[in-house]
């Protein structure tokens, strides 16, 4: 599908569907989960019903988990729910049932909708600005008070199952012995690489999440579809679950590196939702209307990549059990063949061994052919970065000239390439600690955190 036939689409079916609507959501718990739905509707047309199912675990606290505490975290989990919904169609309005939300606040999610859609607008060729892309309207009179909640000076710590979050559990394990692990619909990188840190079931909270199955049938029959901020949706996530648990920290593993855009000279960031604004205005909207007993931020923010790489090759144990591929992921296996496969060969191999590395991803990546065009999009001369969770230009360059430089034997294809370069004669000359002794101020860290991070860099 051509971009500009997807442009077409998008201005028909902003003819054809007016608005959706997020009508209600509902909440049940029995003696073993909480199970969450959602009511949305566009036009009356279709209807979707995306749900969460959460079983108890023992630290859950039970006050903590009353209808009337949970009911506003809830509801704005719906609020961000509902994007992955509007973009199949893109009315242009959005109508709010279940509770009133004030001008501000309608501020705040068209900016979030808006920034959090940038590379679906890009790259389905969809023109707009944030006053006119929707008009969200708030129908109901009711407003949920803020609430409080019973905590303990503990981390909740969301896992993907990457080097990020491995590195997040291991500088956190010895340090508040009540933390507890969150994975979103697990993947068995998820579990292993929290087993692998020391942590057990009794310790891992489960969030299980379901896209309703009338949007994936509306994306094989063509509608709009593309990539949302996920990130911001797991945000929320965390918020109920670290309620639900009693535990005053969410410990993200989201890097300052995250803050680079996609698009050169743009605001359009595949990472919108890992980036240091979100996180800022996440913490300011949480604090002012949901509860203020709960600390949201991420450990890693201080640091870049290939800090976070030097630091994850400190701990072989997560190596045969880490996947930072989301294509393979799923099935617990490295697909060898995209971006952030490479990227993450590259950014771990001034580290790790080449023939451990190897072994990690089962061939040498930098022998791939086939890898060209990303391998391009990587350092920075093709016009944009992947649309993945990879770091800066900057830091894959520098990771480039290192290994480069520390090779005495004969170069695998995409290092002679680059070797060849004009990037290697402008990088050549970093220097590379430079970029190891670093700590980026931009940070939400409490102050113990902030403490435990440097003592580990300085390990």
């Amino acid at each position: 599908m051509e971009k500009s036939d997807n442009h077409k689409k998008y201005l028909r079916f902003r003819e054809q569907y007016k608005r959706l609507t997020y009508e209600s959501f509902d909440i049940r718990k029995d003696q073993h989960s909480l199970d969450i739905s959602f009511k949305f509707n566009l036009d009356s047309k279709y209807f979707f019903s995306p749900s969460l199912h959460i079983p108890f675990k023992e630290f859950m606290i039970s006050d903590n988990m009353a209808e009337n505490k949970l009911r506003n975290i809830v509801f704005h989990i719906g609020m961000i729910e509902l994007i992955s919904y509007w973009k199949a169609a893109c009315p242009p309005e959005i109508l709010i049932e279940p509770c009133f939300l004030n001008e501000e606040q309608i501020d705040w999610w068209k900016n979030l909708y808006f920034n959090g859609l940038g590379e679906f607008f890009y790259l389905n060729s969809i023109p707009g600005n944030i006053n006119d892309f929707v008009k969200i309207i708030s129908k109901s009179d009711e407003i949920f008070p803020k609430s409080k909640f019973e905590t303990s000076d503990a981390a909740l710590i969301p896992v993907g199952g990457g080097k990020d979050s491995s590195v997040t559990l291991d500088l956190l394990k010895e340090e508040f012995s009540d933390n507890i692990v969150l994975i979103l619909n697990p993947r068995p990188a998820c579990t292993e690489t929290a087993f692998a840190a020391g942590f057990n079931d009794d310790r891992i909270l489960i969030v299980n999440r379901t896209i309703d199955p009338v949007l994936l049938k509306m994306n094989d029959e063509g509608f709009l579809n593309g990539h949302t901020p996920f990130s911001a949706l797991l945000a929320f996530i965390t918020l109920l679950s670290a309620a639900m648990s009693g535990k005053k920290y969410i410990a993200l593993s989201n890097e300052s590196s995250a803050n680079e855009a996609t698009i050169e000279g743009s605001a359009i960031n595949h990472q919108y939702s890992k980036s240091y604004k979100f996180e800022r205005d996440f913490r300011e909207y949480y604090c002012k209307y949901i509860t203020e007993d709960i600390n949201y931020f991420s450990f890693l923010r201080p640091l870049n990549e290939l800090q976070i790489a030097k630091l994850f090759s400190s701990n072989p144990a997560f190596f045969p059990v880490f996947r930072s591929c989301n294509a393979g992921s799923k099935n617990g296996v490295w697909c060898g063949s995209c971006p952030k496969c490479l990227f993450t060969f590259i950014i771990l191999s001034p580290f790790v061994a080449r023939e451990k590395i190897i072994d990690i991803f089962g061939k040498d990546l930098f022998e791939e052919r086939n890898l060209l065009t990303e391998f391009n999009q990587l350092i920075g001369i093709a016009e944009t970065k992947p649309f993945e969770c990879v770091g800066t230009v900057d830091e894959v360059n520098a990771s480039l000239c290192k290994i480069i430089t520390d090779d005495q034997g004969k170069l695998p294809f995409l290092l002679e390439y680059y070797k060849r370069s004009a990037n290697f004669e402008l990088y050549k000359n970093t220097d590379f600690s430079e970029h190891l002794s670093v700590f980026n101020n931009e940070h939400f860290l409490p102050e113990n955190f902030e403490k435990i991070l440097k003592r580990k860099l300085n390990d």
